[in-house]
């Protein structure tokens, strides 16, 4: 989420653009959903652009907005952790994935049972669903994303896990205090994060 539709779309176009780079320059089938988070972080502010010019409400940038958020991010983080590490390191994620299955499919159901709503709140975008459980949800959310990233063999994904917890515990009190959104920013670092990786790619996660 940025502080405006502007700001969104120029963050989205600028991370998809990382991502593109991150996906043609990973050299093995196994590390592409690694490489293209970006992609998927850039389509996710692009969206939000859309959210902002609908001026909020139940419609659908908003649904493809929370889709992307919640449910899919939970699965397609830790799997694709669980793609790139090499075989013998993949039993230490076995949680992470089960935790990012069990989360996305209890947020699917809420999203398909339950009107999503997105409210324009000045520099910040509210979102609300109902959800029953959610400081479950959250934890098995962070488990399964955060946790598959600080569970890699490789520093450079690490050292993601780390940023993208810290940087989403900041992100998360400027946005409850309504005073500016700063995901995009937090999605930028990450993205070239992501792209360091792909150009370094240290040998623990050669065959």
């Amino acid at each position: 989420m940025c502080w405006s539709a502007t700001a969104d779309l120029v963050a989205g176009a600028g991370i998809a653009g990382v991502g593109a780079v991150c996906v043609a320059r990973v050299r093995r089938v196994r590390e592409l959903p690694l490489a293209a988070l970006p992609l998927l972080l850039g389509g996710h502010q692009l969206v939000e652009a859309w959210v902002w010019h609908a001026d909020g409400g139940t419609g659908p940038a908003t649904v493809a907005w929370a889709v992307i958020a919640f449910p899919l991010l939970a699965v397609w983080v830790p799997f694709a952790v669980l793609c790139a590490v090499p075989r013998r390191a993949r039993v230490r994620l076995a949680v992470p994935v089960a935790s990012g299955v069990a989360t996305a499919a209890a947020l699917s159901y809420a999203i398909a049972t339950r009107p999503v709503r997105a409210e324009i709140r000045g520099h910040t975008v509210g979102y609300v669903l109902g959800l029953t459980h959610g400081g479950v949800l959250v934890a098995g959310y962070l488990l399964a994303t955060v946790g598959a990233l600080l569970l890699a063999t490789d520093g450079w994904v690490r050292g993601l896990g780390l940023l993208a917890g810290v940087g989403a515990l900041l992100c998360w009190v400027l946005w409850r205090l309504e005073f500016v959104s700063t995901w995009c920013a937090l999605a930028a670092v990450c993205s070239v994060v992501v792209y360091g990786w792909v150009v370094r790619r240290e040998p623990a996660y050669s065959r």
